[in-house]
């Protein structure tokens, strides 16, 4: 595909080409800019940061490594490459050719689905841009902004399809998505989890491995989409997305690895003394991961969705790759297991395969989730320590859906309101944990010294060692 890197906005969808579109867009970039500039990275605006730039659609050399001040950064438009003869691949219009144009009929929970995928973007940003205050190493700061400035670029994915396709509407749609604010009290993000604050190092890494993890899941069922430039869109966000995961599975790898080195060294496992010692005890790693686990649970929705059934029947959003499930693929006579709260019991109950969708999609999750946490406990086996991290179930620390009502202990108990919350400290973090992992939180950006309680990565950037200035500052 033809890619034009040297325009106001780089692109391969031929931006230039339509002039109305590409006056709306460049009358929407310098308020993008201004959002940067209020609610990005604090006081990032001088750093040169080496990051990595995407230039192209190819599977290889897709993007340029070098250093840039992130308010230059060309955040652009990249679409994958069309497939030939593609058609829907699922509901009542399978097999007919992929759409190129929004359906009429579908316009408003098409621009539903791009609106809320969008959302998620800059809230993300929004989350973490204290966070770089408080740094463990330069190569850590460096990874937090790639993420940042990807998070910006996956917004402007979003802001093309709603300018493109859905005209005054989107415009305004577009507007809006700088306009709210995370956590903000009037004017909050859509999604929950993304108003949740993310205070220090323990909760990017394990935002990144979770709610990014969310956002691969739910980025496959849209590239799954009979609209092609949704579907084509997604597909290279995804080429973006596995380092947002990445941060998260070697971040809570590398404070695992520093915590058991410091327990045999000092002989203990003791979370007091381990604290004493400036390392984040394992119990305390359990409990955030059961935080973010469950909160990530809720942004795959309720078990059962009529909305969820529609975009499938309509082609709007498949499954997890759709393609290679063997079934009808529209799923009208077709049931699925999911588990209620009833009557002060879990019981499993077979629904309608296509009202469960959300549920069949937060179980491929659950599934992936399992495989990266089972990398963790590796760590912990290599040093010869018996601890070992768990997934907890599925309906512990539930907000949203037929579980939100149940007190569900980690290991899958029915509890009391009143036991559970009398060892709700057990099982999240509470106050003190949070207070003595912030207490960690020194910045440290002298290039190749890491804070004490993580370990170093295994590999630097790009080929770069770990004493490169990955992050050159005012």
């Amino acid at each position: 595909m033809n890619v034009s890197l040297n325009e106001k906005i780089p692109n391969n969808v031929d931006v230039g080409g339509d002039k109305a579109l590409q006056r709306a867009l460049e009358r929407w970039q310098p308020e993008f800019l201004d959002w940067w500039s209020d609610m990005g990275p604090d006081g990032s605006k001088g750093y040169e940061v080496y990051l990595r730039t995407a230039v192209s659609v190819e599977k290889g050399g897709w993007a340029h490594f070098d250093f840039v001040r992130m308010p230059e950064y060309r955040w652009g438009i990249f679409l994958e490459p069309a497939r030939a003869g593609r058609s829907v691949g699922f509901g009542e219009h399978r097999g007919e050719p992929a759409w190129q144009e929004v359906p009429g009929e579908y316009r408003g929970n098409l621009r539903r689905i791009i609106v809320t995928q969008g959302d998620t973007e800059p809230a993300s940003v929004e989350q973490q841009r204290h966070l770089g205050m408080t740094c463990p190493s330069l190569y850590d700061l460096r990874n937090l902004f790639q993420v940042n400035v990807e998070e910006g670029r996956h917004l402007w994915a979003m802001v093309y399809l709603l300018h493109r396709y859905f005209g005054r509407d989107g415009r305004e749609e577009a507007q809006a998505l700088l306009e709210r604010r995370s956590g903000d009290r009037d004017n909050p993000r859509i999604l929950e989890a993304f108003n949740e604050p993310t205070p220090d190092w323990m909760s990017l890494f394990m935002f990144t491995f979770f709610t990014d993890r969310d956002g691969k899941f739910q980025l496959c069922a849209l590239a799954e989409s009979g609209f092609d430039p949704l579907a084509r869109t997604a597909r290279f966000m995804l080429t973006e997305e596995a380092h947002h995961m990445f941060v998260g599975v070697t971040g809570v790898a590398r404070i695992l690895e520093r915590t058991c080195q410091v327990m045999a060294k000092e002989r203990t496992d003791s979370p007091e003394r381990l604290r004493a010692l400036g390392v984040i005890d394992l119990p305390t790693v359990q409990r955030y991961l059961n935080f973010h686990f469950s909160v990530t649970l809720d942004l795959f929705g309720s078990e059962l969705s009529s909305n969820a059934a529609t975009y499938y029947t309509t082609g709007l959003k498949g499954r997890y790759e759709e393609e290679k499930l063997d079934d009808d693929h529209r799923l009208k006579d077709a049931v699925y297991p999911v588990l209620a709260f009833e009557e002060g019991r879990l019981v499993t109950r077979e629904a309608p395969a296509l009202n469960a969708l959300n549920e069949k999609l937060r179980d491929d999750y659950i599934k992936d989730t399992a495989s990266g946490i089972a990398r963790w406990n590796r760590v912990m086996e290599k040093h010869g320590i018996e601890f070992r991290l768990a997934v907890p179930h599925k309906g512990f620390h539930r907000r949203i859906g037929a579980l939100a009502g149940a007190h569900i202990s980690p290991d899958g108990r029915l509890l009391s309101r009143e036991a559970w919350q009398a060892r709700a400290d057990e099982w999240l973090p509470s106050a003190a944990d949070r207070a003595f992992v912030q207490s960690l939180m020194g910045r440290v950006v002298e290039p190749g010294r890491f804070a004490n309680w993580i370990a170093p990565p295994e590999r630097g950037i790009h080929g770069m060692p770990l004493d490169f200035e990955y992050v050159r500052f005012d």
